[in-house]
C-alpha cells in the first residue's frame, strides 16, 4: 500500500480582516471538544455573545503578528512540511483542524496522489480534548465517511519523547545562550479543569490536587496535566536546571470556569513583584509559534513582567522549522514507514 503522512495543526484565519476572524472563531468556538457544554447553550454564547466582541479584538492581535507571507503559524507549518517531504520518499500534506487549508483537503492531496495508508500527524506534543483528541476524531470522522478504503495510523503524542525533550532542550540552550537568567518559565496552553476529569479513562484517579499527577496511573496517557509537567521535568533533567530556577504556569483563560493553574499572566506579574529581574519563557505545548506564543507571551507577557519590576525578558521561539526538529520528524515517519533511521 502506498503510504503517505498527514500534519496537521491548529489553523489560523484567511487575514486579519474581522469577518475572517469571525469565520474563524465561530468554527473553533463551536467545536463541542472546545467549548464542552450542550449545543444550545454553547450556540447561544458563541453565536450570541462572543462572536459580537471577541473578533475585532482578536483581529487586532493578529494584525500584530501577522507576516507579509501570511499567519505565522500556517507560513511555519508550510516551511516545516516543506523541509519534512523534501527528505522523505513519500507524499506529505499539511492540513489544519479549523480554516481553509482543513483536514480534508489535507487527505484528499494525498489521496489524489494514490496513497493507499496515512500516518496522521497531530502536531501536538501533549493530549487535550481540544488539540490532539479533537484532531483525530475529526480526522476519523472524515476518513469514515469520505474515504473508507483509506487506512489511517495516528502517531501519538511526543511530550516525553527523548527525541523531542533533546531538540526541546537544545531550542532553550542555544535561545538562553548570553542571557542570564534568573527564572525560567515554562508556559502551557491552559485548558479547563474539568477537561482534566473527562479525559481520565479510570474516572477516580485525577484530582488537579499536588499528588495526582506523580501518582502512577492509566490516566497519564490522556492527561494533559501530567505530560506538561512530565515535559518540563525531562528538559530540566537534561539541562540539569537548579531547582528553584524554572516553573510551570498556563496561559489562555476563557470565560470564567476553573482553568488549570498557575494562570501565566498571574505569575508574570509575580515575578515583577518579587524581585526576578531576568525571566525566559519558554511555551512547550507549541512545536511552531502563533498567536498565543508571539502575542499572547512575547509582547504582552514581556509588558506585564516589565510592568511589574521586571528588567529583562526573553520569549523562546517555538521549534518552528529548526533542521534538528525536522530531521525528529523525518526519523518517527521512517519509523512507520519501516526505512532505517538515522541516528
Amino acid at each position: 500500500m502506498k503510504k503517505g503522512i498527514l500534519l496537521v495543526n491548529l489553523g489560523s484565519p484567511d487575514s486579519t480582516k474581522v469577518k475572517d476572524v469571525r469565520k474563524y472563531l465561530d468554527e473553533f468556538l463551536m467545536d463541542e471538544r472546545v467549548i464542552d457544554i450542550p449545543r444550545w447553550k454553547r450556540y447561544l454564547l458563541i453565536k450570541g455573545i462572543i462572536l459580537n466582541t471577541r473578533p475585532k479584538k482578536s483581529a487586532k492581535a493578529y494584525k500584530k503578528i501577522w507576516w507579509k507571507e501570511g499567519s505565522p503559524l500556517v507560513v511555519i507549518s508550510e516551511r516545516f512540511s516543506n523541509k519534512v517531504a523534501d527528505k522523505l520518499d513519500i507524499p506529505v500534506a499539511l492540513g489544519m483542524r479549523y480554516g481553509s487549508m482543513s483536514i480534508e483537503s489535507g487527505i484528499a492531496q494525498l489521496v489524489k496522489r494514490g496513497v493507499e495508508e496515512i500516518l496522521l500527524v497531530p502536531l501536538y506534543p501533549h493530549y487535550a480534548m481540544s488539540s490532539f483528541e479533537t484532531v483525530v476524531e475529526k480526522a476519523k470522522e472524515i476518513n469514515r465517511k469520505k474515504y473508507p478504503t483509506i487506512k489511517m495510523d495516528v502517531m501519538p503524542v511526543f511530550y516525553n519523547n527523548t527525541d523531542y525533550i533533546k531538540v526541546m532542550s537544545a531550542n532553550l540552550k542555544r535561545h538562553l545562550s548570553g542571557f542570564d537568567y534568573d527564572h525560567i518559565l515554562f508556559s502551557y496552553h491552559g485548558i479547563p479543569e474539568r477537561h482534566i476529569l473527562k479525559s481520565d479513562t479510570t474516572n477516580s484517579h485525577c484530582k488537579i490536587d499536588g499528588s495526582c499527577c506523580d501518582t502512577h496511573s492509566k490516566a497519564h496517557r490522556t492527561c494533559y496535566r501530567h505530560q506538561c509537567f512530565e515535559t518540563t521535568k525531562a528538559i530540566a533533567k537534561t539541562l540539569q536546571l537548579k531547582e528553584g530556577t524554572y516553573s510551570n504556569s498556563f496561559q489562555s483563560r476563557l470565560l470564567k470556569d476553573p482553568w488549570l493553574k498557575p494562570y501565566t499572566d498571574f505569575e508574570l506579574e509575580k515575578f515583577g513583584k518579587e524581585g526576578v529581574k531576568n525571566l525566559a519563557v519558554i511555551t512547550p505545548a507549541f512545536v511552531a509559534d502563533c498567536l498565543e506564543t508571539l502575542e499572547e507571551i512575547a509582547m504582552e507577557g514581556e509588558h506585564q513582567f516589565k510592568s511589574a519590576g521586571g528588567q529583562e525578558y526573553k520569549h523562546i521561539p517555538c521549534l518552528n522549522d529548526n533542521d534538528d526538529w525536522v530531521d525528529v520528524m523525518v526519523n518517527w515517519v521512517n519509523e512507520w514507514v519501516g526505512e532505517p533511521v538515522n541516528i
